[in-house]
């Protein structure tokens, strides 16, 4: 008889020969899948490069988006449809892409000078912090103090805009934009005396109108009266829209600057526009008030009551013209009558002041 374990052994052999076999297939079969892949990424990559050589970049994002969905792990696939991406200003793609590029391995500078502008681009004020940072880091060379102060600006991080803006004024001084930021940032804190030398600086680089006009703003609210309305002017001068709105503000820095019958001429033109406006009727009694003439005062402080009959403040300041005008019996009974409507006027009579500090 044949020895058993020896035919014990026989009988498995083809067994295991077969599940050797079996994995082996799945192994070619595999491998078969991933090279199938891969020539079909590189056929489809192939035709986005011809597409894009030809100018149409809508086509050439097709092929390139097939070549990565067949492999997306080829860096050379992953940096064009990055870069293509950027062509065709599908700025939130190609920043994933990027991003992707970097997870490759791919960390050179410009990956992270996409990252840093892309993440600027798109609002992404920590990225754009954190891939500027690193640029930085890899070359010293590299303009970035700017895209990292506003985007602590963005986030209302003050104090480190401030700071890399000052970094920005040394790596680019011609930029306009960056002391108009500086000069921004202080005005958001009120700090209006340190805002004022960059927004000069800034519209000597770069004479905007509307920045000149914020800059009249910025002295009004100072106060420096006599610059207010000097910028004012400016700005209407370089091509600010001279609309209602700049309009009265250019009135009351005439008004503010001692400059009441210019005020007058130009709200006057205004109210013929808008004849109902309660801030031009308003404005206009308090210039002719200024100008010591009370019966105009009182003519549109009138107006006032015509519009809202329960005008204390209109009520009082007639009766403060009246007075002013020698008639101080009939003024002071009309300013006790406005007093009864709103008594918080009883502490102006006892200042001999008008309404808003006058």
């Amino acid at each position: 008889m044949p020895d058993s374990k020896l035919y014990f052994r026989t009988l498995k052999t083809p067994y295991y020969s077969m599940k050797k076999f079996v994995s082996i297939a799945s192994a070619l079969a595999f491998s078969s899948t991933i090279f199938a892949q891969a020539d079909s990424s590189s056929v489809y990559f192939q035709k986005g490069l011809d597409e894009k050589a030809k100018g149409h970049m809508l086509i050439a994002v097709q092929h390139l988006e097939k070549a990565y969905n067949f492999n997306k792990k080829d860096k050379q696939v992953v940096s064009e449809l990055a870069a293509d991406y950027l062509n065709v200003r599908r700025y939130a793609q190609a920043r994933d892409k990027f991003l992707e590029l970097e997870s490759l391995g791919d960390k050179s500078d410009s990956t992270y000078r996409q990252l840093t502008l892309l993440s600027f681009n798109t609002r992404k004020w920590d990225d754009a912090i954190k891939y500027a940072l690193i640029l930085k880091k890899q070359n010293v060379n590299e303009k970035l103090a700017w895209f990292i102060g506003k985007s602590y600006y963005e986030k209302e991080d003050l104090g480190n805009a401030i700071k890399y803006f000052g970094f920005a004024a040394k790596e680019d001084p011609a930029n306009a934009e960056i002391p108009y930021s500086m000069a921004r940032a202080y005005a958001d804190m009120m700090n209006f005396k340190e805002a004022i030398p960059h927004f000069l600086k800034a519209i000597e680089l770069k004479p905007d109108p509307r920045w000149i006009y914020e800059t009249a703003l910025i002295y009004y609210a100072m106060p420096d009266e006599q610059n207010s309305l000097k910028y004012m002017l400016l700005a209407g001068e370089k091509g600010y829209r001279k609309d209602n709105e700049y309009l009265q503000n250019l009135a009351t820095a005439y008004v503010n600057a001692g400059k009441s019958q210019e005020a007058i001429t130009m709200l006057k033109d205004i109210l013929e526009k808008r004849p109902t406006d309660i801030n031009i009727i308003t404005t206009l009694a308090e210039c002719y008030y200024d100008s010591k003439k009370y019966d105009e005062a009182i003519a549109y402080y009138d107006k006032l009551l015509q519009i809202n009959a329960n005008n204390a403040e209109a009520m009082y300041m007639i009766g403060m013209s009246f007075q002013k005008k020698g008639e101080k019996q009939k003024g002071q009974a009309i300013c006790d009558k406005a007093i009864q409507m709103d008594p918080s006027l009883q502490s102006l009579k006892q200042e001999k002041q008008m309404p808003g500090g006058f």
